[in-house]
């Protein structure tokens, strides 16, 4: 089947768009109000897009009526974020968080989660997520009517068991991100392969006429 995307409906641009790109890494975003209210919440158009300077990227649409989020206002007023990640042992909690709590409402309260401070940002980061990145806003991009969000990484907190801390790599049996797919459908990557990509020798080896 084709789709015009320049015809085609907002809903269905949607539709379409978050079911092909996927499975897409959710960021659990914790944020602080100027006067210290706290706001929790899931975010699954985000990914890392560069480590010279490290840079993680939000995309936040405004809620149906137009208004902002209280992430967006948050982050504006702050400066700072902390993305937490997530895996299976949160996800009801953390799908728990996007329902429309009133701005003063702690949505991690209300979920079970607990805090720990932060190092060098306002806002905590969640106790029971395996990772968490503080941020400081690089800048924010207005397109429309969504807030893209360019985060730099300051500080990472990894959980001790889902690292070797002799050679920083991440173990794969205990650090299984969840990830969305569309609608309500989630994916964990607890079913794991690994594909090397060979050189150019290995290559023509195997492929010679």
């Amino acid at each position: 089947m084709e789709f015009d995307f320049e015809t085609l409906g907002k809903k269905d641009r949607y539709k379409l768009l978050c079911a092909i790109v996927a499975p897409r890494p959710i960021a659990l975003v914790t944020s602080i109000s100027e006067n210290g209210d706290r706001n929790v919440a899931p975010m699954s158009f985000f990914n890392v897009f560069g480590d010279a300077p490290p840079i993680v990227i939000l995309g936040i649409q405004s809620r149906p009526n137009g208004s902002p989020k209280d992430t967006v206002e948050n982050i504006r007023a702050t400066g700072e974020f902390v993305v937490n990640s997530v895996d299976s042992a949160v996800a009801e909690a953390m799908v728990a968080t996007s329902i429309e709590f009133p701005p003063d409402v702690d949505e991690a309260e209300m979920v079970g989660f607990g805090y720990e401070p932060s190092i060098k940002v306002r806002p905590g980061r969640i106790r029971e997520a395996p990772a968490a990145m503080e941020c400081r806003v690089e800048r924010i991009v207005d397109y429309h009517n969504r807030a893209i969000v360019f985060g730099e990484v300051i500080q990472m907190h990894v959980r001790d068991n889902c690292i070797d801390p002799a050679n920083l790599h991440i173990d794969n049996r205990t650090y299984q991100p969840l990830a969305r797919l569309h609608g309500d459908f989630y994916v964990a990557s607890d079913q794991q392969f690994e594909l090397p990509k060979p050189t150019y020798e290995q290559w023509m080896a195997q492929h010679e006429p």
